[in-house]
């Protein structure tokens, strides 16, 4: 907070498509996509149009007992989305379809209420005296306490520990800082250079293992699908979420993913889209169906504030019941299912259906790739991941040695601090800089994003 009051913010006024101006008429791209959130660019003519139209009859009604249009048609395209044809001929009878949606506010109340139901479905239906949950070290699920006790990130979570219970954490499956990888370092993402036998996914096993022979198993295993957001964006190595998966299911724990950063085709190849140009979960790309979903930043392509829990009718049957049985959800929000949120996820699903932006984010995605590639010249980039739209670069103080930066350093803070003064608005996690293009950037436009960190990064380590 002192770093915060010593310097003015940049106060920004006005936006539109990958563009943002300042109060001092200043113009940034915007290399983060608003904070992960905007999907089309900033005043989409759809978005836009489709936000203005139900203004025009109304803004927000309960979901106490009432209903409205446009939340039940976004319910029912996301359900549509989320059961692909070509996922259920190729799993089978392995999963059931998401075929229930809950409604929230944000990424954290989405895992809450995933949280929730998975509590309660455990004890009514599987006989789970006091449920638990297995996640993923360095996992980061939100800011209310459910969601923080499913995080182990000690930087968010260690003050509110008294506030918490008790989690099962597995390895995370972090290529480039595997103490488990043998491989030395190279010039290359660490995931493709990475010499190991998977003892990550060895560690899932002897977990579940391990509470099967105490006889208090896991009710869920909660997952963030392909990359773990604030945690770095540490990328997953391809196969590792498909073969815990298999090990969650084989011991009967429910899967749950975080779908709020790697939703809506953000964390997903778009040369996996043959069929479901939508990608609406990256867990789809390896074939994975979770038993629940949370859904949230991109939902409404970054206009308003929305989430959506996505799970099973056999979750949904087990909060059903007659008045006097009082078996229902007790959760629920002000504004769930808000009609004015739900015009603007409606209209963006559309524009993701696209072909033309499925094209798009190709396009962007090989400028991506092409870009970086002369970000390995940098004695400081030590690793650079692409994780479909998502580009992480790591700076450490020599790529040889994989040494990090210590906090006081503020090697991304200064970067990033670079990069504004250059025209290119992003945030570090850390000692990694992530650039995240909205879907309407030109590809020359994403290409500049990556130069100019390029240079930021000259600037800050020259000698």
């Amino acid at each position: 907070m002192a770093d915060w009051i010593r310097h003015d913010p940049i106060v920004v006024v006005r936006g539109q498509g990958s563009w943002l101006w300042d109060s001092h008429g200043n113009r940034y791209l915007d290399g983060n996509a608003s904070i992960w959130t905007n999907l089309h660019g900033h005043r989409h003519p759809s978005v836009d149009r489709a936000i203005h139209r139900q203004l025009s009859r109304v803004a927000h009604c309960s979901s106490l007992g009432l209903a409205n249009g446009p939340a039940a048609d976004l319910a029912r395209n996301l359900v549509q989305h989320a059961n692909p044809q070509s996922l259920r001929n190729a799993r089978g009878s392995q999963s059931a379809p998401l075929q229930k949606v809950f409604y929230s506010d944000d990424g954290s109340t989405a895992i809450e209420a995933a949280l929730k139901m998975v509590h309660v479905f455990a004890q009514r239906v599987r006989g789970h005296r006091n449920p638990r949950f297995l996640t993923v070290d360095s996992a980061y699920h939100g800011d209310t306490l459910g969601a923080v006790s499913l995080g182990h990130l000690g930087l968010f979570h260690d003050a509110f520990r008294g506030l918490l219970f008790p989690t099962g954490k597995v390895m995370s499956p972090y290529c480039y800082r595997c103490p488990f990888n043998r491989a030395s370092p190279q010039r290359v993402d660490a995931r493709q250079s990475r010499n190991c036998q998977w003892e990550c996914v060895d560690n899932v096993a002897r977990q579940f293992e391990s509470a099967s022979k105490r006889r208090n198993p896991y009710a869920a295993f909660v997952v963030e699908p392909l990359v773990q957001g604030a945690a770095g964006m540490i990328g997953h190595p391809p196969g590792w979420l498909k073969r815990v998966s298999e090990i969650a299911r084989a011991h009967e724990a429910l899967l749950i993913t975080d779908e709020v950063l790697s939703g809506f085709a953000r964390a997903s190849d778009p040369e996996e889209a043959t069929g479901n140009p939508v990608q609406l979960l990256a867990s789809h790309q390896e074939g994975v169906q979770p038993d629940l979903t949370a859904l949230a930043k991109g939902l409404t392509g970054g206009y308003l504030p929305m989430a959506a829990t996505l799970t099973t009718r056999e979750v949904f049957d087990a909060f059903s019941g007659r008045y006097e049985d009082f078996k229902t959800f007790f959760h629920g929000h002000s504004y769930s299912g808000n009609p004015l949120g739900a015009a603007a996820a409606g209209a963006s699903l559309e524009l993701l259906s696209r072909p033309s932006c499925a094209r798009a984010r190709r396009r962007i995605a090989q400028s991506i790739k092409e870009a970086s590639a002369d970000l390995w010249r940098h004695p400081q980039v030590g690793d650079v991941r692409q994780i479909g739209m998502i580009l992480a670069v790591e700076l450490v103080r020599d790529w040889k040695t994989r040494e990090p930066w210590p906090l006081k350093a503020k090697a991304g803070i200064r970067v990033c601090r670079e990069m504004a003064k250059l025209g290119v608005l992003t945030r570090p996690i850390g000692n990694v800089v992530v650039i995240m293009p909205p879907y309407s950037t030109r590809p020359e436009d994403a290409a500049r994003m990556i130069e100019t960190l390029g240079r930021s990064i000259r600037r800050v380590f020259a000698p």
